[in-house]
């Protein structure tokens, strides 16, 4: 759907240009967003990044950080709703559908400016003048990599935009681990490392940057809260709001958690069922061909990609756990047999 010349056309003279990404962003949203804004930046446009939420601290590092606009902090309504209202293009970063942006999405939908949407997401919302998508690849960061490279401007790559771009590459794939690691992702990866990428450093700052308090975190669950059904090949693990109050829990103190419960010899499946103030969170991951996109977009209002995928619940905690178990019980038999995890009964 992007016609290249004409999208090559549109930034050809400086514009007003908002950048947002989905709630909650992890690495490849966030270094999609900073490593997009870093280089029209340098192309001579005004340029304004917009997260719905807050977003890890392991993240901050990232150049430009210091600049990005939070829509849940307060002061900074005013400054946002100016920003989009001026905005002459609005590019849309690691998300298929509006509502992923929350309130902003709404804002995005009734703005006048041209909109682009760069993802790798199943299922994209028809709303985007321009649209740069493939579920091929492994990261978002990948797609604005090859994007930038499309336009003309790898020479405008520097250090700083090659640290983002990378960060959300190798996060999107496990520390090229998951099976969406690529001929192409080792290619992208090999360029962006001689452009100036940090690959250690950008490693310790993402994995190995810990609170105290997330460390003991991370051992009470998995001391408390990791429940192991063997028979099932299914692991997962709870978290009540006591439990992330009781550890002063900050934004992204549970990410990965779930990995360690796929981790298990035997798992083929793991979740991570997370209390918040507005439901359940839960976080799915799969093994070789059980596709927890699909499960989570039937039973739990989510989606996402086969073996990693989000959704939620709005039953209590111990409720949405009854339920889940429940299904995998149900679909036993063809997990067992490494099939797609959805029961066309239902």
């Amino acid at each position: 759907m992007l016609e290249l010349e004409s999208f090559k056309k549109l930034l050809s003279s400086p514009k007003k240009i908002v950048i947002t990404t989905h709630h909650k962003p992890d690495a490849d949203a966030l270094g999609s967003s900073l490593g997009m804004a870093n280089y029209l930046k340098k192309k001579n446009h005004e340029v304004t990044v917009i997260t719905p939420s807050d977003y890890p601290s392991f993240l901050y590092w990232m150049k430009g950080n210091d600049e990005v606009l939070n829509f849940e902090e307060k002061g900074h309504a005013k400054e946002i709703n100016d920003k989009m209202t001026a905005a002459e293009m609005v590019i849309c970063l690691d998300f298929s559908c509006l509502s992923r942006i929350n309130e902003l999405g709404e804002m995005v939908k009734q703005s006048t400016a041209v909109k682009v949407n760069i993802d790798h997401h199943l299922d994209p919302e028809d709303f985007a003048d321009f649209r740069y998508w493939s579920t091929e690849a492994a990261a978002t960061c990948e797609l604005v990599f090859d994007l930038i490279v499309k336009l003309g401007d790898k020479d405008l790559i520097d250090a700083d935009i090659a640290d983002c771009l990378y960060s959300g590459i190798m996060t999107d794939t496990g520390g090229f681990r998951h099976p969406n690691t690529t001929k192409h992702v080792h290619m992208v990866t090999a360029e962006l490392i001689g452009l100036g990428a940090d690959n250690a450093k950008i490693s310790r700052l993402i994995y190995d940057t810990n609170s105290v308090n997330r460390l003991k975190f991370i051992g009470f669950a998995l001391s408390r809260r990791l429940i192991i059904h063997n028979d099932l090949r299914t692991a997962y693990f709870w978290i009540s709001k006591r439990d992330l109050k009781k550890y002063d829990s900050r934004t992204g103190d549970t990410e990965g958690l779930v990995n360690y419960a796929l981790s298990l010899d035997g798992i083929k499946i793991a979740a991570l069922f997370t209390e918040r103030k507005d439901g359940v969170k839960i976080s799915f991951r799969s093994v070789e061909d059980i596709a927890v996109n699909k499960f989570a977009a039937k039973y739990f209002n989510g989606g996402g990609h086969k073996n990693a995928a989000g959704g939620k619940s709005d039953l209590p905690l111990k409720e949405t756990i009854e339920k889940f178990e429940k299904l995998i019980k149900e679909n036993q038999e063809r997990l067992l047999n490494q099939l797609e995890l959805v029961n066309e009964k239902h």
